[in-house]
């Protein structure tokens, strides 16, 4: 059976010193898998590892430093709050750029618990609670609680691929809460500098469309970005998005590395108080190339 182990990562800082993120690494049979990582923005997975030990997320990448690896976040959310006289009132956030992104304030997500459990099939699972807040303003010094999201990332491996199944459940706090529409949401994979098409990368969907241009859009049932590791060595990561209701997939990728997927990109999703928005992906973090017929099947499973 798997040995996995899930334990915090300990930095030893100067007497009095605390960190204001931190980091919890997953390993098999003491190898690196992954990592959940709290960021002063948000919470994402970073590093992520191949079987063979390749690298194929990149954190905080210069041209656009909010690319968090793997991380989930839309920059239009709106708490529609109630006001005098029956009106109701349109707090708009952004949780995606770190900072005021076409007028709308950053927030923040944040976890507020997390667990692991190795399973007796060879898997294990990770159950992570997170709060999305609003930032410090007046009559909210903690920023104001818009939603709470509960993410379970199941992870199996083989010989040539870790499979990671990540499952958002996303619940409106005390209003009701209106994502999008837009195409910065809601799972996003940034990859490693070597996996793009300037360093010999390649980006393709199920359909065989190459490049971000032919892409983008609806259509695709699953996305690989796929390139050089070093040492004559290829990996890469395919992203497979499952059904939500009746709402197709857009897809967002970009040959410079960006792969990003969601569900409201022309139409808005409104959450009323007590509704629940869940959705799933699959990630595959592959050594050589990916496994078309795998990914095919994994595009047809319902639950």
């Amino acid at each position: 059976m798997p040995d996995y182990s899930f334990e915090p990562e300990d930095i030893d800082l100067p007497k009095g010193a605390w960190a204001r993120t931190h980091r919890r690494r997953l390993f098999l049979d003491g190898r690196p898998v992954l990592a959940l990582t709290q960021g002063q923005h948000r919470a994402y997975v970073f590093p992520l590892y191949t079987p063979a030990g390749f690298l194929v997320t990149a954190e905080r990448p210069a041209d656009h430093p909010h690319h968090a690896s793997l991380w989930i976040g839309a920059d239009h959310v709106d708490t529609l709050v109630p006001a005098v006289g029956g009106t109701v009132e349109d707090y708009t956030y952004n949780f995606y750029v770190d900072e005021v992104f076409q007028g709308r304030a950053p927030g923040r997500i944040l976890e507020t618990s997390v667990s692991g459990t190795a399973s007796g099939d060879g898997r294990f699972e990770i159950r992570q609670r997170l709060d999305w807040r609003g930032p410090p303003e007046w009559g909210a010094d903690d920023g104001r609680l818009v939603a709470t999201e509960e993410r379970r990332f199941v992870v199996s491996t083989s010989a040539r691929r870790h499979r990671i199944d990540v499952t958002s459940t996303f619940t409106p706090a005390a209003c009701p809460v209106r994502l999008g529409p837009t195409r910065h949401a809601w799972f996003n994979v940034r990859v490693a500098d070597s996996l793009i098409a300037a360093n010999g990368g390649r980006l393709r969907d199920d359909r065989g469309r190459e490049g971000g241009a032919a892409i983008c859009g609806e259509g695709a049932t699953w996305v690989d970005f796929t390139g050089p590791v070093g040492g004559g060595r290829e990996a890469g990561v395919s992203v497979v998005p499952h059904p939500v209701d009746s709402r197709k997939p857009f897809w967002f990728a970009a040959d410079w590395g960006v792969v990003s997927v969601g569900h409201f990109r022309s139409a808005p999703l409104l959450l009323d108080q007590g509704r629940t928005y869940q959705s799933r992906y699959t990630v595959l973090v592959h050594d050589g190339e990916a496994d078309q017929d795998e990914n095919d099947a994994i595009a047809r499973e319902t639950s």
